[in-house]
Parts: C-alpha cells; sequence; structure tokens
C-alpha cells in the first residue's frame, strides 16, 4: 500500500471506533497493535513536562497505525466470498435512479457498475456526495469550511539506543497559544509529529536558518530529538496542508444511496473524532436502524439522517473549539483547576457529573448531548461560584455592618448623656 507523504498515519482510536470494531470481531487485532495514551503531556518553553490525564487511571485512547488498519480492514473484507475489491477505480458519474455508477480505470476505459445501494464513504472530497450535491432529485444542503491553520508532518526517530526519545504513553503537546505541535507514539519506537499553525507562518519560514530559529525559540527540547537536518529535508519537502469541515444533508437519497464518515461529515482533527465518528455511522445504521426497521434501507436511511445531522455537526464545533483548548488553554492554570473540580465532582458523582472529553472519548453519548450537559455544567459551576462569593462577601460585610451598628448606638448614647448634663 502506497504511503502519502504530508497525511498523519497515526489515528486516535477511541470508545466509538472500538465499539464498531467489537461489532465485526476486529477489536482486539487493532487494540492489540496500538499504543495507549493515558494523558496528555504539556511541553514548556523551557522544557518542563505536565501531564493532564484524559480520565480515570483504566481510561486512555489508543494511538494506532492508520496503514496497518487499512491493511487489516482490507484483508478481512477480501477474505468474504461475497466481497469483490477493485483499485485504482475513479468514479466519474452516477445515475442513482438507475444506481448505476460509471468508473475510469487506471488505464482509460470506462466501467459501469449497476448496484441496490451505493455507500459513498470516499473522504472529504467525495465524489458521491458532488453527484448529490448535483442531483435534481434531493435538496442538498452543503458547506465547507477551511481553517487558517494548516499541518506539516514530521518524524521523531528512537534514540541511538534504540529506545523511544520520549515517553511513550501519552499525546505529546507543545502549546504555544498561536500554534502548536503534538505527538503520536508508534510501535516502531518512532514519534508522529505534527506542526500545526496558520499559513502565513509556514510561508514565512523561507531558509533552513528560519526554521531552525523558529524551533529553538519555540519547541526547543524537540530539535535535539528531531535531528536538525532531518528536520529541515521534511518540512521543507513536506507542503502545508488544508484543514477542512464539511457539513451536509441529507446523507441519502431514498434508497439507493448514502454517504459515511468524512464524506458526510469531515472535521478537523483536535478532537480526534473523524474515524470514531465515521465507525459509529456504520453501527448506528448497519447494526441498530438496519435492526430496528427489519433490514429495511427505505426507512433506515431517513432515520440515519435524521438522527445522525445533528450528532455529527456538534462534533465538528467542539473539534474546532478544542484545537484552541489544545493550543492555548492548556496553558492556563484556571483550564488545570477546572480538569481537577471536573474530575473530583465525577468521582463523587459518577453518573451525574461525566466531564466533557470523558463523554466524547469514552462514552457513547450523543455528541449534542454531551454539549448539552458541558453547557449545564458550567451554569452549575457559576452558580455555585457567586453563592461562594456571595458568601464570602457576607461573612465580611456583617461583622463591618455590625461595627457600624454599634458605633452608631454608642454616639446616640453619647449625645443623649451630654444633653442631659447640659439640661
Amino acid at each position: 500500500m502506497e504511503h502519502v507523504i504530508g497525511r498523519s498515519i497515526n489515528l486516535a482510536l477511541s470508545h466509538r471506533g472500538r465499539e464498531a470494531l467489537k461489532a465485526v470481531g476486529l477489536e482486539d487485532e487493532v487494540v492489540r497493535t496500538g499504543i495507549p495514551m493515558r494523558a496528555r503531556m504539556i511541553h514548556d518553553l523551557d522544557g518542563k513536562t505536565t501531564p493532564i490525564p484524559y480520565g480515570t487511571a483504566d481510561q486512555y485512547i489508543m494511538s494506532v497505525d492508520r496503514r496497518k488498519l487499512n491493511e487489516l480492514m482490507l484483508t478481512v473484507a477480501e477474505r468474504q466470498a461475497d466481497v469483490k475489491l477493485h483499485f485504482s477505480h475513479k468514479l466519474t458519474s452516477c445515475d442513482f435512479e438507475k444506481r448505476e455508477m460509471v468508473f475510469r480505470t487506471q488505464g482509460g476505459s470506462e466501467k459501469t457498475i449497476h448496484t441496490d445501494l451505493i455507500i459513498g464513504t470516499d473522504g472529504a472530497y467525495s465524489a458521491i456526495r458532488k453527484q448529490l450535491m448535483f442531483s435534481s432529485s434531493v435538496r442538498f444542503n452543503y458547506s465547507q469550511h477551511y481553517i487558517d491553520h494548516g499541518y506539516v508532518e514530521l518524524c521523531m526517530p528512537p534514540t541511538d539506543e534504540g529506545e523511544a526519545a520520549m515517553a511513550v504513553n501519552y499525546l505529546h503537546i507543545w502549546p504555544r497559544n498561536e500554534y502548536m505541535m503534538i505527538a503520536l507514539p508508534n510501535q516502531d519506537k518512532t514519534f508522529t509529529v505534527t506542526l500545526f499553525m496558520p499559513f502565513e507562518n509556514f510561508e514565512a519560514i523561507k531558509t533552513k536558518e528560519d526554521l531552525l530559529q523558529f524551533f529553538n525559540c519555540n519547541f526547543p527540547d524537540s530539535v535535539p530529538l528531531l535531528g536538525e537536518q532531518a528536520l529541515a529535508h521534511t518540512f521543507f519537502d513536506t507542503p502545508a496542508q488544508p484543514l477542512v469541515s464539511v457539513k451536509c444533508s441529507p446523507y441519502h437519497l431514498d434508497d439507493k444511496v448514502v454517504i459515511l464518515g468524512d464524506a458526510a461529515h469531515a472535521v478537523i482533527p483536535f478532537y480526534g473524532q473523524g474515524m470514531n465518528a465515521g465507525f459509529e455511522d456504520c453501527l448506528i445504521l448497519f447494526k441498530e436502524l438496519l435492526d430496528k426497521y427489519n433490514n429495511d434501507f427505505s426507512k433506515a436511511l431517513p432515520a440515519f439522517t435524521e438522527y445522525r445531522n445533528i450528532d455529527v455537526e456538534a462534533i465538528a464545533d467542539l473539534s474546532h473549539r478544542n484545537y484552541l483548548e489544545m493550543r492555548s488553554d492548556v496553558n492556563s492554570v484556571l483550564f488545570r483547576i477546572r480538569k481537577k473540580v471536573d474530575n473530583f465532582l465525577h468521582w463523587l458523582l459518577p453518573s451525574r457529573w461525566v466531564p466533557l472529553y470523558t463523554m466524547v472519548a469514552f462514552t457513547r453519548t450523543r455528541y449534542h448531548e454531551c454539549i448539552q450537559r458541558r453547557m449545564w455544567q458550567d451554569q452549575t459551576i457559576h452558580t455555585i461560584i457567586k453563592v461562594a462569593v456571595a458568601g464570602m462577601a457576607a461573612c465580611v460585610l456583617i461583622p463591618l455592618v455590625t461595627r457600624r451598628l454599634n458605633y452608631m448606638h454608642w454616639i446616640v448614647h453619647l449625645a443623649d448623656r451630654i444633653q442631659h448634663i447640659i439640661t
């Protein structure tokens, strides 16, 4: 399988994705080749590192090799008697009414395929989705948003002793407010390192000297681990890639076609939910809804659009918000205090108070409900703070007022005495 330079080879696997893999008997095999990440490891400018756990001691996400996962799933699919794989076929057109697709092969010839159901899982730039957009049979809503930041992928090799250059069971983050760098561990003792920052910052780095000055100023502890020569070679050999999110609806047309995963709801990668949401699509549609509607696609597909749209738009919004958290908020003392408060309340009230990240990564709570519950938590904490401030103010003011009243009483008493003496 070809490795595409500039595309992250790591995926973050969490509960939603694992549940979908479990349903097809692949969870154990995928987890066995992944690496647990139990916390974020924050790298300060001075080289100090601070772990921020994702949740409780038994909660972690997995760093999974994209290539290995693709190869495993293709191998399993190939073993199925009713599955036939075709490579290097480009979709050129669809006729949904005829349930017909036309492909162009690598040799330039065309091949027409007829099918009962067209399933588009062809990514953020989906050709199936494009055909839906221009179909007269569906009122299709679509929007896409490119953020002003791009990314470049780097590689941190093992040490000379063949060991990992940093602590392994962490997602390492260098948060620098306007930009950040992250590193995820691999089985071969390397780290996949990704630099995210505005395109204008990438464009300002024109020479090796510019690059090393930038890294020594912003990520000094990473330079000896990446290696100056390798860093410069990879950085200038790989153009910064864009980051896009996609929102659209509906995801289906009658019982003829449905789009899933990034084709339906591409998200920027900062909540680690792109793959997990795509896998959960499959679990919802092909397990839960088809069971509910007795394998009737004419009912299951509309139900999928109606059920899923609000959730995947919610995770798109959460992903944008989490980028700010990862590159900036984690530097804040208030952020870390809030994390401790959330964890304490979760320990105290495990079923009533579940932190936002825990709901998203370690449960199948619907994404839009995660946001609603977080809003309730914020309001509750704000109310507690107001009551506490009012209580402290009362503790200070009541003695002052009491003393003032006593003082006024003494003055009145003194005035009465004086008047009595005079008269």
